[in-house]
């Protein structure tokens, strides 16, 4: 990419990131920007040594910085992947930019910046075949909506809400009528392709999501005195268990963010019983006040699993969903460092009324903007900008 210079106060470059120029500057920059602290508790992003973390599992992704010419300061970050994803019954694929981290120096904000740092990575993803850029905002992020909204043109595509739960010590069991079992890969690429067509977008390579080394697998549930054909034996890898599905089930897959970046909570004077902290570059808070011994936090790592592709069907979804969120917490005690299992749905998805409500669940709400930037935005085809809420988007854990 070109490199583009711009002029504000200083003059500053945007250019592509370099690892062995820039990853001091961009980890300095990242902790400058942090936010969440409260009488003497900080919060510090660790990227495990790689600022590309969040974007690298996408073939195509890239990281740009903003320099300041002359003393060559860093002041500003944009991360920008391009998403392959199919439409409507599978009829059509496109290709769909995302932005997943933005950050401008604090003694360097309202001076242009981050509009030219947008812009130039808009620039990237129109040369690269996106015909949409899209991206999430913090719905109490007046500045960040101010920016995409009212100078870049973004429009609202879906409201959604992250949900938080911190691991406890005690163990919950599923009932003894409920079934959990865990699918083949394949398995739930068959199943996730039947459920999602038709659904809007969703990822053309679910097979690769499935199948990363961070997808700890998709479990189903369902009670015992059914039997859902298929799932074992001969059968195993066979397809037909789509069609024999029990009266009620559900299923999740989860991602273990544990291996890829944590959160390092770090004691400057003295604990606080409640906090308010952020992992910024995965654009969700992950607990606005959780309320939990910091003793148990402090100078620890902290990681947490991401549950995605939740869905359920029959009568009786909400007992076998609250069954796997169950599960899911058992299984996070077992990961080293993870604290919290997080998902995310849709504000009006039936679901959300079927995961555990009470004062150790937090919620974030997040909304997701749309910008057309291929063809013209009156085009009778352009329904991802009007469809109704909920028949949009696969949350891609990639994007934590």
């Amino acid at each position: 990419m070109k490199e583009i210079c711009i002029h504000i106060e200083n003059k500053v470059l945007i250019r592509e990131f370099n690892k062995n120029r820039d990853i001091e500057e961009v980890e300095k920059l990242e902790r400058s920007c942090e936010v969440g602290y409260r009488k003497g508790i900080s919060i510090s992003t660790n990227f495990m040594g790689d600022p590309l973390c969040r974007i690298r599992l996408y073939p195509t992704h890239v990281m740009l910085i903003a320099e300041l010419v002359g003393n060559g300061e860093l002041v500003g970050v944009i991360r920008g992947c391009l998403k392959h994803v199919g439409t409507s019954h599978g009829k059509t694929h496109m290709n769909i930019g995302c932005i997943l981290g933005l950050r401008v120096s604090p003694k360097h904000r309202r001076l242009g910046i981050g509009l030219k740092l947008v812009e130039s990575m808009e620039g990237w993803a129109i040369k690269n075949g996106a015909e949409y850029i899209c991206l999430a905002i913090e719905a109490n992020n007046v500045a960040s909506t101010n920016l995409f909204v009212l100078k870049c043109n973004y429009i609202k595509l879906s409201s959604l809400v992250i949900l938080v739960q911190p691991i406890s010590s005690r163990v919950r069991h599923p009932p003894q009528e409920v079934r959990i079992e865990k699918l083949s890969s394949d398995q739930a690429i068959s199943l996730y392709k039947s459920i999602l067509e038709g659904k809007g977008l969703c990822p053309v390579d679910i097979d690769m999501i499935l199948k990363e080394n961070l997808s700890l697998g998709t479990w189903v549930s369902f009670f015992g005195k059914e039997e859902w054909i298929g799932l074992h034996g001969k059968e195993k890898n066979s397809e037909d268990f789509i069609l024999r599905t029990p009266s009620s089930w559900a299923m999740m897959s989860v991602w273990n963010t544990c291996a890829t970046y944590k959160l390092q909570i770090i004691r400057r004077s003295y604990p606080c019983m409640c906090f308010y902290a952020t992992l910024s570059h995965a654009r969700a808070k992950v607990f606005p006040c959780l309320k939990i011994a910091t003793c148990d936090l402090l100078d620890k790592p902290f990681g947490f699993l991401f549950l995605y592709g939740l869905h359920g069907e029959g009568q009786r979804i909400g007992e076998l969903m609250k069954s796997l969120w169950c599960f899911a917490c058992n299984l996070a005690g077992n990961v080293k460092d993870c604290k919290a299992i997080i998902t995310e749905l849709e504000v009006s998805d039936p679901l959300r009324g079927f995961l555990p409500q009470g004062t150790s669940m937090s919620c974030i709400e997040d909304i997701w903007y749309l910008k057309r930037v291929r063809g013209s935005s009156s085009n009778e085809d352009d329904r991802w900008t009007t469809m109704p809420e909920g028949e949009h988007l696969f949350v891609d854990p990639r994007d934590f």
